[in-house]
């Protein structure tokens, strides 16, 4: 049965769980040195041992992924469709956009926007196949127009093949775990060097992104995937569901809800035990509820919120919009009744990478703003540099700085 605590516990049991990444550092780092030196050979040897790679390189020839397209359902292609639709407009809105001003008279400065050369995307394929999240993770890339995209994944299952061809993306690598992240961040004679690696992985994939970050940019270290919902009233049933959706991912999941009612928290309790009797996934699930979630009895929903704002969840569900307000930590927000998370997380269009173990602190899900540079341009005239001279040349020289200040006067001289 999950814990049911009250408020006053909340704020201990809530403190960030360690993710175990110095151990899993540990492991990775001869792997990341292996691929590092011997490049392709030392990926195909891992790729054979932990991968299942049984031809002679990771890359996936393009009538393999042609023949996978064509074994798809019309329902599976019709999903991707609809899916992929909704995907590709929200990461237009996402686009930083270019412009110009005029800040004052003789000074224009604005900004342009340029894509990455290239990416790579890693896909997971283990206990469960993953489609949506190559959606997630090429679609906001293609709208960035990034020319290169790269995907990685360790035992790609038809339907992550078939649809990579659908998306086009076609440069795809049988390879995952931290060999995968080192081909992309060195760059093998079969793998191409990447500007940015984005998408979940386990442990490992998360300790050796971290540890090449820099060689490399990412996206963020993601630990175990975490959901928070707000209630004070609601259907348990639909509540133990939305618990249940998360929980089953892996048994390092959290699915927390905070109520304000005892006997709404007693009955999803009771709604949990009964939907994980017929639940194909209730050994993962069941342990997820054991050992890192619980029902927390809040004293308001205002107070609910601030719990929520201190744990900073990957996911926040809230009974309605009038407590958005209040968020300030969440790297995603489902609003209302109807908006379960399984609805991001395959098809309304935000994307389901997002930041989990309280990085949401610090930044919201992956968009297509991360496949992009904004950079800024200025144009002076002649005046206006004149004008900007003294405080200009005064700054410079407060900071040390004299060919500073000299290469602005050497301009405005006579």
């Amino acid at each position: 049965m999950i814990r049911i605590i009250d408020s006053r516990e909340a704020s201990r049991w809530l403190r960030r769980r360690n993710a175990r990444l110095a151990q899993a550092e540990r492991t990775v780092r001869p792997i990341l040195e292996a691929v590092r030196r011997r490049g392709d050979q030392a990926l195909v040897e891992y790729a054979r041992r932990f991968d299942g790679l049984n031809r002679p390189s990771v890359r996936v020839p393009e009538e393999e992924l042609r023949a996978a397209a064509a074994r798809l359902s019309t329902a599976f292609r019709e999903a991707v469709r609809v899916a992929s639709k909704n995907i590709r407009t929200f990461a237009r809105m996402q686009l930083p956009k270019p412009g110009f001003r005029q800040l004052c008279r003789g000074l224009r400065a604005g900004q342009i926007v340029r894509p990455l050369d290239a990416v790579g995307a890693y896909v997971p394929s283990g206990r469960y196949p993953l489609p949506s999240t190559l959606m997630m993770t090429v679609i906001p890339a293609q709208v960035a127009g990034v020319r290169a995209i790269c995907l990685a994944s360790p035992r790609p299952a038809a339907e992550i093949l078939g649809t990579a061809w659908m998306l086009k993306a076609t440069e795809v690598f049988q390879m995952g775990g931290a060999h995968a992240i080192a081909a992309f961040a060195y760059g093998t004679r079969t793998v191409p060097k990447v500007d940015r690696i984005v998408g979940p992985g386990n442990i490992y994939v998360a300790a050796a992104k971290k540890l090449l970050a820099g060689e490399v940019g990412i996206d963020f270290v993601a630990g175990p995937t975490e959901t928070l919902i707000i209630a004070a009233d609601g259907e348990p049933e639909v509540l133990a569901a939305d618990m249940l959706a998360q929980a089953e991912h892996d048994s390092d999941a959290a699915a927390i809800l905070l109520t304000t009612s005892r006997p709404l928290a007693q009955a999803v309790a009771q709604q949990l035990e009964r939907q994980l009797r017929d639940l194909p996934t209730a050994q993962v699930a069941r342990q997820a509820l054991q050992n890192h979630s619980a029902i927390v009895l809040a004293d308001s929903l205002e107070q609910a919120v601030e719990l929520a704002n201190q744990y900073a969840p990957e996911h926040l569900s809230l009974p309605d919009g009038a407590l958005l307000d209040r968020v300030r930590h969440a790297g995603s927000v489902f609003i209302g009744p109807h908006s379960p998370e399984a609805a991001g997380d395959y098809a309304a269009g935000p994307n389901h990478v997002l930041p989990t173990g309280g990085m949401a602190r610090l930044r919201g899900g992956l968009s297509a703003a991360d496949f992009v540079k904004v950079i800024a341009v200025q144009e002076l005239s002649a005046p206006a540099l004149a004008r900007l001279a003294p405080a200009i040349t005064t700054l410079a020289r407060a900071e040390g700085l004299e060919a500073h200040a000299r290469s602005v006067e050497a301009r405005i001289r006579g």
